[in-house]
């Protein structure tokens, strides 16, 4: 009942292997990752500044035609 049996072995090779194997598969995940949080922080500044110059620009001013068409 204590001992490892077969799929206890078979599921610890898989997990090594698929954590392990091949060319870094951590490195990889963890540099998609990377991109990722890069990627959302840049759009949340890229919304900051659109709303930072929405507030910031001036209204237009009305000149003599625009009260005319009032």
């Amino acid at each position: 009942m204590g001992a490892l049996s077969i799929w206890h072995i078979l599921a610890v090779v898989v997990v090594f292997a698929l954590l392990f194997g091949g060319r870094g598969k951590i490195s990889g995940i963890m540099g998609d990752t990377a991109k990722g949080i890069r990627a959302f922080r840049e759009g949340l500044k890229g919304e900051d500044e659109h709303h930072e110059t929405a507030a910031a620009k001036p209204l237009p001013k009305e000149t003599d035609g625009d009260k005319a068409r009032s």
